[in-house]
């Protein structure tokens, strides 16, 4: 303990050492990032250093080395380690197949990516376009999203997106294709920032946008403002996210009782999203506020299944709170919330994996590097494709890299298959 809390200072003392040779105060550096001064403070103090994801923001901002934090360097060339030279060798006829793999990974991102451009686009399906049919295909996506099938998804919307592009130009359905056009975009807003493609996630939630004022659904609406509130809180953009959320949400609050569960689940979302971009941002006071409104709104619905046009119940509220404890570094108060949550049933294994992942980031903010290793694993098996997007894998790295002795063998093997080696 002594050694973590000693650990914790050096880590504090570096980044208050790069900040004052820059002649930046702790308010100049937490604005540009989007958090409170109160945060950097906390740093400098040796205080909350194990949250990951605010030092690696810190160092990128500050210019500091990642290894000077113990975050985790990833090398172009192979480590002179022997044990990571043996894996090298050994999985090299993997590795081959992998690159096949990542070759039609990259054409399917392409394709999407163009899908997203003005003009034609990609060829359409030639699937029929009965407004029936292409509802149920946008179902689909919605659901392969939900099962945290992202390869097939990657695959599946830009033919989806051509034909409903085709449809919507007719005189027919226009506002019911223009809103399915707007939930299309919308999962591939959601695709691209599971991917970490800020830049092409604003291309798309701008097309989410537009087709949703379109349509007139304040629904649909409502649910395009939630990725685009998304987009910009990760690019730091808290503030500006959290006014949108609140501008927004309060025009559709109230008459729950009266309202379609649809309609319902948007509005919970949306608050739901108001709680991440708040507790990113360091603003506990906006967090609670937003989960207030979301616990309220969970009281008159509950849509949690793969198949559901969006997942809003009680049991998502309770996790993005967990999530916001885990943002404000609150990792004790961050696992009393999730034991309760792994077990219960949770049927959405994008859901499931997002449980586990926090709980893996709740134990490695307490040093607890076996229980975060279990705790990634026990997400890999409700959802693999999701493990391996880059937050997880940067998750999993920095863990490693802070196993210095290497008393987890086990986890720095993981690391590198996820192509993250500490």
């Amino acid at each position: 303990m002594a050694e973590a809390h000693s650990e914790a200072r050096r880590i504090g003392e570096a980044i208050r050492q790069a900040r004052v040779l820059q002649r930046r105060s702790q308010k100049d550096v937490a604005a540009a990032l989007g958090y409170h001064q109160s945060k950097v403070s906390r740093l400098e103090g040796g205080r909350g250093t194990e949250d990951i994801r605010v030092l690696r923001a810190v160092a990128q901002e500050l210019r500091i080395p990642p290894e000077q934090l113990g975050l985790a360097v990833v090398r172009d060339a192979i480590t002179a380690d022997p044990e990571a030279e043996e894996m090298h060798r050994r999985t090299f006829l993997a590795a081959s197949i992998a690159a096949l793999a990542t070759s039609a990974a990259a054409a399917a991102h392409d394709d999407l990516v163009q899908a997203l451009l003005p003009g034609l686009g990609p060829a359409n399906t030639g699937v029929p376009l009965d407004t029936a049919v292409l509802r149920e295909r946008v179902g689909a996506a919605r659901r392969l999203f939900y099962t945290c099938d992202y390869v097939e998804l990657e695959r599946a919307l830009p033919g989806l997106i051509a034909d409903l592009r085709l449809a919507s130009s007719g005189v027919v359905d226009s506002d019911v294709l223009s809103a399915l056009l707007a939930t299309t975009y919308q999962t591939s807003t959601s695709l691209l920032l599971k991917q970490h493609d800020q830049g092409n996630a604003w291309l798309a939630v701008g097309r989410a946008m537009a087709e949703a004022e379109r349509s007139g659904d304040p629904v649909v609406l409502a649910s395009s403002v939630r990725v685009q509130a998304h987009v910009l809180a990760r690019e730091k953009h808290t503030t500006q996210a959290v006014t949108l959320v609140r501008h927004t949400a309060d025009q559709l609050t109230g008459s729950y009782d009266r309202r379609s569960p649809k309609y319902l689940a948007a509005v919970g979302l949306l608050r739901l999203r108001g709680v991440t971009a708040a507790s990113g941002g360091g603003d506990r006071a906006a967090t609670e506020e937003f989960l207030a409104e979301a616990k309220e709104v969970a009281r008159y619905v509950s849509l949690d299944r793969p198949d559901a046009w969006a997942n809003f119940s009680p049991t998502n509220v309770a996790l993005h709170e967990l999530s916001a404890l885990v943002a404000f570094g609150d990792s004790g108060l961050a696992l009393q919330a999730a034991r309760p949550l792994m077990r219960r049933h949770i049927p959405v294994p994008e859901r499931r994996a997002a449980l586990w992942v926090e709980a893996a980031r709740a134990y490695s903010q307490q040093g607890r590097l076996s229980d975060g290793y279990q705790a990634v694993r026990i997400a890999e098996t409700c959802a693999a494709q999701d493990v391996r997007r880059p937050a997880v894998r940067d998750l999993v790295a920095d863990m490693a890299a802070r196993d210095r002795r290497r008393t987890l063998p086990e986890l720095h093997r993981f690391s590198r298959q996820l192509g993250a080696p500490a």
